[in-house]
């Protein structure tokens, strides 16, 4: 009766393996659409130049910077310039549009929070960004 037992639980644990290694876990292939990059309407989070960011801006602010992205600083930080000036800001890799090549020439706008440090550099850490042009 065991030995029923044990080739019963083995028999099933071996179907539902099988039945696990046929099944996919995401769409891994090609695309011909860009993957949706959700809300693109207006947004509430008030538009800032880096200056003013620097010099007003508060602690765990939400805002938005609009500007390029000259150069990169090592790691996750970079160094964004507008009209205004220069901030360091740090984006993850998630962060950048996907099939889009962002470089010193492009024109982008930064969402995120504003990490302001009494004694040190003060960055801008990036929640989104989108393309505005080249």
């Amino acid at each position: 009766m065991k030995r029923i037992l044990q080739i019963s639980c083995i028999t099933t644990l071996l179907a539902a393996s099988a039945f696990a290694v046929g099944q996919t876990t995401g769409y891994t292939g090609p695309s011909t659409k860009p993957a949706p990059a959700g809300y693109t309407g207006p947004s509430s989070v008030p538009l800032m130049k880096a200056k003013d960011l620097l010099d007003k801006g508060k602690d765990d602010q939400f805002a938005r910077l609009q500007g390029k992205i000259v150069s990169h600083k090592g790691g996750e930080d970079y160094e964004f310039a507008d009209a205004s000036g220069k901030i360091t800001v740090e984006i993850d890799a998630e962060h950048f549009p996907a099939g889009v090549t962002v470089d010193q020439n492009t024109v982008v706008e930064l969402t995120g929070e504003f990490d302001k440090e009494t004694f040190g550099e003060s960055t801008f850490e990036v929640k989104a960004m989108k393309v505005v042009g080249k």
